[in-house]
């Protein structure tokens, strides 16, 4: 079993990036963060598991240990193949997942291309009890959650995945001063420009 690779990244697409590793290249398919921050000659370590099928090995590598666990726990749902559970992991990050599965809400699994209403369902019942949050919210100045919720919506509308929305909107948030961080317009400002052109 490859469980982790760590080298050179040689080329890389939307979903999939090159890794070498002692002179051996591994094609590795990842979620769509990873793929879009991975540039050629970067050195990259990822968690991996590798799927083996009659036809095929299938190595899918994520840079945090936990979204390889809940990869493992997705796919082990009814109806969810590899593929799936890695545009779940490009789509949602797991606090993300965690929060959904724990409010029983399969919304935001069904948004995710290839995953009906069914198989969302599934998620939701099948993972109950079994993903929890990796941190605990941070205190944050009163408002703060909600305009940072605010903009990370904004941010979906222009196209972005809920994922590189929450992360950035959080990020920015962090960093910014106490009059950023109460008002929707200059935290979006900020996280837009952190984040670049919207994708429309």
């Amino acid at each position: 079993m490859i469980s982790s690779l760590h080298g050179t990244v040689l080329h890389s697409t939307s979903d999939q990036v090159v890794v070498e590793v002692g002179g051996v290249g591994f094609s590795v398919a990842v979620p769509a963060d990873v793929a879009h921050t991975a540039t050629v000659g970067q050195q990259l370590r990822l968690h991996t598991s590798l799927i083996v099928r009659e036809d095929a090995l299938s190595l899918f590598g994520f840079a945090e240990r936990d979204e390889l666990e809940v990869f493992g726990l997705l796919i082990s749902v009814t109806g969810v193949g590899p593929k799936s559970a890695l545009g779940v992991l490009s789509h949602l990050t797991v606090d993300q997942i965690a929060e959904a599965v724990n409010a029983e809400d399969d919304a935001p699994f069904r948004r995710v291309s290839g995953i009906g209403p069914k198989t969302a369902k599934l998620i939701v019942v099948q993972l109950a009890g079994k993903v929890q949050p990796t941190v605990a919210a941070a205190p944050s100045p009163s408002g703060a959650v909600d305009v940072v919720g605010q903009v990370a919506a904004a941010l979906i509308g222009l196209g972005w995945s809920e994922k590189v929305a929450a992360e950035a909107a959080a990020q920015t948030a962090a960093e910014a001063s106490d009059a950023e961080r109460s008002a929707v317009a200059p935290l979006l400002r900020r996280t837009l420009a952190l984040l670049g052109p919207a994708r429309g």
